[in-house]
């Protein structure tokens, strides 16, 4: 999962060590670089200091809460009389995690906070939606599906997938089929189109944008797969869907044992 870190060089360091393994962070000492990676690279959580310019102020941090609501933001900062302020007006706005530097700031507890964070995170929310889908299939094929779902644009073929599992497409197939799954590039692919279409809830970004961080070659593509899985062009499965719209369709028409287990019960 990668983490934007809009902070001062001392801070990012800290973040980065107490990140370790789990989290990959990449810094951003402007507001318009914080845009630029938010719409560009596959950031999941952000980090942020009131003080990124120098001076305490809550405007950038409330213009990303408008442009990228489903985007979980913690506020790592020096806790001033300047600060205090903005503070008290952020939280009013449903920020809840403040860590202070040289108070708070232990590895362990900026690891805590950060998987705190992770559970709000766009692919997680995708994860547990799908966390029926996944859970009959063997450990070591479900970790990496999950890690894929986490990170689309990285792996996006059956066979890329399979030599991550260290498994022949075949086998890889069979699974599936077996837990009455359909097949794994219908699964990848509907996936990454209801990844989408949790991004396009946010105003900020673009079909475009949705496009170039979930890996699609072109823009087309993903409308292509936006009408195929979901009925819908992009644009108007932005406007006319909800997340559980959207999976609801998806499973009435490509997990046909999971929708007899729904009429059933």
């Amino acid at each position: 999962m990668l983490v934007l870190a809009a902070v001062s060089g001392i801070q990012f360091h800290k973040l980065r060590r107490a990140a370790a393994a789990r989290f990959a962070v990449v810094h951003a000492s402007t507001w318009d670089a914080v845009l630029s990676a938010i719409r560009s690279r596959p950031v999941e959580l952000a980090v942020v200091d009131p003080l990124l310019t120098g001076t305490a102020s809550d405007r950038e941090i409330e213009r990303l809460r408008v442009l990228f609501p489903s985007l979980p933001l913690i506020l790592y900062t020096s806790l001033t009389p300047q600060t205090a302020a903005v503070l008290l007006a952020l939280g009013q706005r449903g920020i809840r995690h403040v860590v202070f530097s040289r108070y708070d700031d232990h590895p362990l507890h900026l690891r805590h906070v950060l998987a705190q964070e992770e559970s709000r995170s766009a692919s997680q929310q995708l994860l547990d939606q799908f966390a029926w889908a996944l859970s009959p299939l063997p450990s070591e094929l479900r970790w990496v599906l999950e890690e894929v779902l986490r990170s689309p644009a990285e792996v996006q073929t059956v066979q890329q997938v399979a030599a991550r599992a260290r498994v022949d497409r075949r086998t890889f197939e069979r699974w599936f089929m077996r837990v009455g799954l359909p097949s794994p590039r219908h699964f990848l692919a509907a996936a990454r189109v209801l990844y989408a279409h949790r991004l396009l809830q946010d105003p900020g970004f673009t079909i475009e944008d949705v496009a170039m961080r979930l890996g699609y070659a072109q823009t087309k593509t993903l409308q292509l797969h936006a009408r195929t899985y979901l009925g819908l062009t992009a644009g108007e499965m932005r406007l006319t869907l909800a997340p559980e719209e959207a999976l609801e369709r998806v499973v009435h028409d490509f997990f046909p044992t999971r929708q007899a287990q729904v009429s059933v019960s």
